[in-house]
């Protein structure tokens, strides 16, 4: 089983010194740097994030403001009219799904990696990633941080500052460090 096997199936696996996964974060760096360099709105700004996102068409209404950084590009889905605000991160060597309608703040970032507590096995280059899922219609506020493995359901807000370390259950409003549930929104 390669390391790209390991880290897809969520199993420790060899981060910092496997050469195909460092060739391949190579190249979303330079995709990254396409796109944040193009001008705004441009077919090389649009050719860049199809390259980086690994995807022949980009879904309906999806806007990704500059700059954003992606690890590997190809493990982020981003569904239709989703909104990517100015610095957004996303550490995607788990995968990253985006429901359809979310608007994520500035400087938000996504973390699917874990390390070990052991500091031995962490200089082996060892990590983890734990998928992240986010379901439609939901906001993020700037600075949010979410963690590996967590799940946030349809209709939810995440305030500003927020890191959200466990899962969020539909229609909820979460905020601070760790994130919490503060109420229920009544949809309509």
């Amino acid at each position: 089983m390669t390391e790209k096997d390991k880290m897809l199936k969520g199993e420790w696996y060899d981060a910092n010194f496997d050469e195909e996964l460092v060739e391949v974060r190579r190249k979303a760096e330079i995709f990254c740097y396409d796109f944040n360099m193009a001008r705004p709105g441009s077919d090389a700004q649009e050719t860049a994030l199809k390259e980086l996102l690994g995807t022949e068409i980009i879904p309906e209404g999806v806007t990704v403001l500059a700059p954003v950084y992606f690890d590997y590009g190809n493990y982020t889905k981003l569904g239709k009219g989703t909104f990517v605000n100015h610095g957004c991160y996303f550490m995607d060597g788990g995968t990253v799904t985006i429901g359809e309608n979310v608007f994520i703040g500035p400087f938000c970032g996504f973390y699917t990696a874990t390390h070990p507590m052991n500091y031995t096995d962490r200089n082996k280059g060892l990590e983890k990633a734990l998928p992240i899922n986010v379901g439609d219609n939901c906001w993020f506020g700037a600075n949010v941080s979410v963690m590996p493995g967590v799940t946030i359901g349809s209709g939810c807000v995440i305030a500003a500052g927020s890191v959200v370390t466990e899962d969020v259950p539909d229609n909820s409003m979460v905020a601070g460090v760790p994130a919490v549930v503060k109420k229920k929104i009544e949809q309509k």
